[in-house]
This record gives C-alpha cells, structure tokens and sequence, in this order.
C-alpha cells in the first residue's frame, strides 16, 4: 500500500482504515418520537415568545439530553446547519441558560442547560426583565419627569404616563421579590397561591 508517494506501514494502514470505519459506523443521533414531538412544540412557541425556531430547539434537546453535547451532534440530531447551531448556542449563552462545558478525553466542545425548570424561569425571566422591562421603565421615567419640569406640558398624557410608570415599578418590585426566593420557597409560594388569594380576599373584606 502506498499513501502519497511513501510506503504504507502495517500499523499505519489499520489505524487509518480503523478511523474510517469508525466515522463511518458511527450511528447518526437519533430522536424518539415523544422528543420530536417536544422539540418541535418548543421550537412553534419558542417564535410566539419572539425567539428563533432553531434557538428554542437547540435549547429543547439539550434539555432532554442525559449528557452534555458537541455542536456537530446538535447539528446532526436537528438535521440544522452548523452555522445555525453556533449562532443559535451563542444566544442561548447570552440568555445564560446554555454553558459551555469540557468532557475528560475529548477536546471538542460541548453544550449543557440546566434541568431545574425553576432555574430556567428564573434565569429567562431576568434577562426578559432586563430587556424589555427596564428600558422601558427609564424612558417612562424621562417622559415623566420632562413633562412635570414643563408649565404648560399635557396634564391628560402626565397622568396616563405617571400610572404606567407607578403599575410597572410595582410589578418588577414584586418580580425582583418573587426571583429572588430561593427554589425551595419559590415551589411552596406556587403551591399555595389560591391560599394567597383566598386570604387576601378576606384581608381586604375585614378591611
């Protein structure tokens, strides 16, 4: 055997027709039907929710997944390109909820999700917070305050501004609360909130 104008060794022909047949044997990943099913729903309301298909599902089977994964795995398991599942890991990383982790023994990289779901709302529900929620807070704030420095400025649009404002600081104080607790609590708060209301509702009658 000879292999670009040198002799092919013995040793050295086996370990390449041994690498060959491993790439070659390697079963493609596959899914049961009940993950299919899963990842497809996760990735339908991943877009409802204003997050890329393919993002939400990369999240989906990492969630399912029993062991950390490399992106080719993904890749292939998804039937999505790679350069989609790199970008689609980046944001995920950037939303904290996927971590890039290393396996003893092989030196590509892999991919895990946390599996406490409380975790998961808590971590999304701060990004979301600190997307969507806060700027808008500021520029209510800034409307606010330049129509209060201005005599002759819209009392009408004030005082919608000055509502919103006072029912948006109110609920991400409750929310910062909420998070805030630790999982444990969290679990024991959502087991008793039609205790919650029942007793408010009470409160507020002998009030």
């Amino acid at each position: 055997m000879e292999g670009r104008g040198r002799p092919l060794t013995v040793p050295l022909a086996y370990a390449v027709i041994s690498d060959m047949t491993e790439i070659t044997d390697t079963p493609k990943p596959s899914l049961t039907p009940v993950a299919q099913k899963f990842i497809l729903h996760w990735g339908e309301m991943g877009t409802k929710w204003g997050i890329n298909r393919t993002v939400a599902q990369v999240h989906a089977l990492l969630f399912l997944s029993p062991k950390p994964l490399p992106a080719h795995e993904i890749s292939d398991t998804l039937s999505v390109a790679r350069s989609n599942v790199s970008t689609s890991l980046g944001e995920l990383q950037g939303w904290g909820i996927v971590r890039l982790v290393h396996v003893l023994g092989d030196r590509r990289d892999h991919f895990e999700t946390t599996k406490d779901v409380w975790e998961i709302f808590r971590t999304v529900s701060e990004e979301r917070k600190r997307r969507e929620i806060d700027p808008t807070l500021r520029v209510l704030a800034e409307c606010v305050q330049e129509l209060t420095g201005t005599p002759a400025g819209d009392v009408h649009t004030r005082e919608r501004l000055e509502s919103m404002l006072e029912f948006l600081s109110t609920m991400s104080g409750l929310f910062e609360e909420i998070v805030r607790m630790p999982a444990g609590t969290l679990k024991g708060v959502g087991k008793l909130r039609g205790k919650v209301i029942t007793l408010l509702g009470e409160m507020k009658k002998a009030v």
